[in-house]
């Protein structure tokens, strides 16, 4: 319920915060008077923006089986798929949230978490995790994506994310309607916005696109260093934790689907739109901690 009412408020926060600044600005009444509706506008930028992010997080989990090729562990066959449906029971059981699904998906050393609920998510391993760590290193791992799932890191991601799209949407386009008037001044705008309205709102979708996905890059690596130090609380000390993100940088990583490449426990490429801090940073924050 706290999370659903966190949606409802952020969505009133950023129109409230976009309509307040495009009236103290003036730019209400311009656009206005050039024959642009700006209620329609942040309405539209409002759909647009959470609509996408807020769907995907509701269809996360089928997504992430069916994309990753996961198999949900409905009864364990062996004694390694017993005991990790035991480490996510007590881990769970430990951070306080329901029992999450458990699965199992072929692929080299990586996890991740999903799922629009905390007590109704997704972990999963893979079969490279399990064969290239050991098992304190895999617990590890699991303590780290049972943390995930208990700081709301799935709605939070999906929170930034559509604050970041709706900020894209509603200012590609006002500044568009802005170019496009400028350019057709005393022209008729019956026939609607022109090829500067079209052209300056491809290109700003563009480049605002990859400004927001930074920002959302960097809010991404700061919950990776905040699953870390969760997996540390869950096991009682760090080492476990600091051992498996060794191991991690000495391995190939399975590349996750785009959907949860943010909850995985390593991917990313580049330093800016990387979703995970590099591995000596993770590391050095760990050996850091205290406890």
């Amino acid at each position: 319920m706290k999370r659903i009412l966190l949606f409802v408020l952020t969505n009133v926060a950023v129109v409230a915060v976009l309509g307040i600044v495009a009236s103290l600005l003036g730019v209400n009444r311009y656009l206005t008077a050039n024959g642009l509706n700006l209620g329609a506008l942040l309405g539209f930028a409002l759909v647009m923006g959470f609509g996408g992010a807020i769907i995907s997080l509701l269809i996360s989990k089928p997504m992430a089986k069916w994309s990753a090729g996961v198999q949900i562990i409905e009864q364990p066959r062996t004694a390694d798929e017993a005991w990790i449906v035991e480490t996510v029971r007590k881990f769970a059981d430990k951070a306080g949230i329901g029992m999450p699904d458990v699965g199992i998906f072929e692929g080299d050393p990586n996890a991740f978490a999903t799922g629009a609920f905390k007590n109704s998510a997704l972990v999963a391993v893979s079969t490279g995790l399990l064969q290239n760590m050991t098992h304190e290193e895999v617990e590890a791992v699991i303590g780290h994506e049972v943390a995930h799932i208990a700081n709301g890191d799935m709605v939070t991601m999906t929170l930034i994310q559509g604050v970041m799209n709706t900020f894209v949407v509603f200012l590609s386009r006002v500044i568009g309607y802005a170019v496009d008037s400028f350019l057709r001044k005393g022209d008729d705008r019956s026939s609607g916005p022109g090829i500067g309205y079209m052209i300056t709102t491809v290109v700003l979708d563009i480049v605002l696109g990859f400004v927001a996905a930074i920002i959302v890059a960097w809010f991404s690596r700061q919950r990776e260093f905040r699953a870390d130090a969760g997996a540390a609380s869950l096991m009682g000390r760090k080492q476990p934790m600091i051992n498996a993100l060794a191991r991690l940088g000495g391995v190939h990583t399975a590349e996750l689907p785009k959907s949860m490449a943010a909850m995985g426990i390593a991917g990313g490429i580049g330093k800016l739109f990387s979703t995970h801090p590099p591995i000596e940073e993770r590391i050095a924050a760990l050996q850091a901690r205290q406890g």
